[in-house]
């Protein structure tokens, strides 16, 4: 094992970044974890979205999930957070928060139907339970897993012989399991896709007796506001089913907190709890119109739930059925800001019936970056015109951020753009894709990379990783200069990363340099660090007779190169490490040598 680390570890956590949309609540015991590649749906404006992660929360996943059992002070600290509503497995406290009225609520689904008991029985047969075994990576030690953990949540039956549930139940999974209602047999299911901004996961099973007498949910239109829904779930509790009703209260673009995308959700005032995740809302008529997912606990809000709305799961479906896989929602990968000031408009020469927003920052990995530039004035998307706060006519009598408009396209589509540059009105068509994260919201279920040389461990900065080692306070603790790379900084290239020295394991060979701490390296040699492959081929292709990395804060390590390569094997075998990288830097897939054959320049 290695040394004690000098930064703070967190706690066993999910691996979504929860984002802050109002003041944010614990989660309960969640399963997630899928870090992330999250972009906002329309525009890249990696700092309001990511900045909205301060105070996230999410309960340790070994914390019991009844928060009954919590004191009024524990309680209170726990306010105002928002949370990934997947329950634990290990919950075994059955709390008096209405939970165990099952029957009548039962009742009010098939009144909601028109008194047809066995539509409502129908619909309550297309729910199971899923439980879940997830094994999460190491960001610290990343050459070992995190102890195995269980986790249960809902999910629904569709078209095809497919369960949808959200990415948070299935993330890191190494075993999932299904259950009918009212059946004594789990049947163990296959993940076929993640969708890890949009929080959706597919699932199917083999053996076909687990379908047999069951029809599939039939999806609905987006609803109305004051529209009456049904949540059906498994949550905390109780081990049996549970039914609980509301109306939709709002409908607009919502941070998603597993996925730090911003897409459309449906606000609703039904009792969401733990284990819930997943399970599906229906409208009066027994259609699906959405997936519970995440709720919003403040002291000065009562029952604020979400649901993931149907516009995004067919994007989600037809997705999957056009690749062969999930590809993302697209970005335009942009920063803008609203132009609501007359006297900006005017000095940037926009007519008075002009409207649009004000380009910013162009990601230079998005394929926008071709045709737009900062200083650009956005004035419409598919001949929708933008308005100076940045919203779209949505419905009657609504509006909406026009990154709505964006989600609904698939990656690689064309969008049509009117832009006001340089004084002059252009129209031009541009093709939208996911632009490169400098630090990673999600690793997308991949273990974390790592390289090993004379005891320095140098990894890749994401935010897993940046969690892992400050804990939940991460955006308080990291250090500056990272917290700025992640919520300013853009790629130039898809492949750049943020390479940092993680930390020394003590030996002689590193004497004094045992201090430095998830610090960047900017240079090895005088060259400069593209990511972690570069880094790793440059240090094993070095012929010079030492080995300098240029750190951030200028600082500087010096290695005597032949004896950091013969020192590096005996540290690997006291510290229990099996190789000096990880698996997507093996010589096999790139050329390279590893620790364990001796280095081709060492004499």
């Amino acid at each position: 094992m290695a040394p004690k680390r000098r930064t703070r570890k967190a706690d066993a956590m999910s691996a979504g970044a929860p984002l802050e949309t109002e003041p944010l609540h614990d989660a309960p015991a969640s399963p997630a974890q899928a870090e992330p590649s999250g972009m906002p749906a329309g525009d890249s404006n990696v700092a309001e979205v990511l900045a909205a992660q301060k105070g996230a929360r999410r309960r340790p996943r070994d914390a019991p999930a009844d928060d009954a059992a919590e004191d009024g002070q524990q309680q209170r600290k726990r306010r105002g957070r928002i949370g990934n509503m997947a329950g634990e497995a290990s919950a075994s406290t059955r709390d008096n928060q209405g939970l165990s009225a099952v029957e009548p609520a039962e009742d009010m689904l098939t009144d909601s139907l028109d008194g047809d008991r066995s539509s409502g029985e129908m619909l309550m047969e297309c729910v199971v339970k899923i439980f879940c075994t997830h094994s999460e990576p190491n960001f610290s030690l990343p050459w070992q897993r995190k102890r195995q953990y269980s986790s249960t949540s809902s999910g629904f039956i569709t078209d095809g012989k497919r369960i949808l549930t959200n990415a948070h139940c299935v993330d890191h999974h190494t075993q999932v399991k299904v259950r009918r209602r009212g059946s004594d047999m789990k049947y163990v299911a296959q993940v076929l896709a993640v969708g890890t901004e949009c929080d959706i996961a597919m699932l199917t099973v083999e053996d076909p007796a687990f379908w047999l007498g069951v029809e599939p949910v039939k999806f609905g239109v987006l609803p109305r506001l004051q529209d009456s829904v049904t949540v059906i779930g498994f949550p905390i509790g109780g081990d049996t089913m549970s039914v609980t009703s509301g109306v939709v209260s709002r409908i607009e673009v919502t941070s998603y907190v597993h996925g730090a995308a911003e897409l459309l959700a449906i606000q609703i005032d039904a009792a969401i709890n733990s284990g819930n995740s997943g399970g599906p809302a229906f409208n009066s008529k027994g259609e699906c119109v959405g997936i519970a997912f995440q709720s919003l606990k403040h002291e000065d809000a009562e029952n604020i739930g979400y649901v993931i709305p149907t516009p995004v799961m067919e994007h989600f479906i037809n997705d999957y059925e056009r690749n062969g896989q999930y590809t993302a929602f697209p970005a335009l990968g942009i920063e803008w800001q609203k132009m609501e000031s007359p006297f900006m408009r005017t000095a940037l020469g926009m007519q008075a019936e002009q409207k649009g927003v004000l380009i910013r920052r162009v990601e230079p990995t998005a394929p926008v970056s071709k045709s737009l530039k900062k200083g650009d004035i956005l004035l419409s998307f598919d001949s929708v015109g933008i308005a100076n706060d940045g919203t779209v006519p949505f419905r009657s009598g609504e509006r909406i951020s026009f990154n709505y408009l964006v989600s609904k396209k698939y990656t690689n589509e064309e969008a049509l753009l009117r832009v006001l540059s340089n004084g002059k009105v252009e129209n031009m068509t541009v093709k939208l894709a996911q632009p490169a994260r400098l630090i990673p919201v999600h690793t997308k279920g991949r273990p974390p990379s790592y390289f090993i040389i004379a005891g320095l461990l140098f990894g890749q900065v994401s935010v897993p990783y940046l969690r892992s080692e400050y804990g939940k306070e991460y955006d308080f603790d990291a250090p500056v200069k990272l917290l700025d790379s992640m919520m300013h900084a853009m790629a130039d290239k898809p492949d750049q990363q943020v390479v940092v020295l993680c930390q020394v394991l003590a030996s002689d060979v590193n004497i004094g340099y045992e201090e430095i701490v998830n610090t960047q390296v900017h240079q090895v040699n005088g060259k400069p660090v593209k990511n972690l492959l570069d880094l790793t081929r440059q240090i094993e292709g070095c012929q010079d007779q030492y080995l300098r990395f240029d750190l951030e804060y200028n600082q500087l390590v010096i290695l005597e190169r032949e004896a950091a390569h013969a020192a590096t094997k005996d540290i690997m075998t006291v510290h229990c490490i099996p190789k000096d990288r990880s698996a997507d830097l093996l010589p096999e897939s790139n050329g390279i040598q590893t620790a364990d054959v001796p280095p081709a320049n060492s004499s």
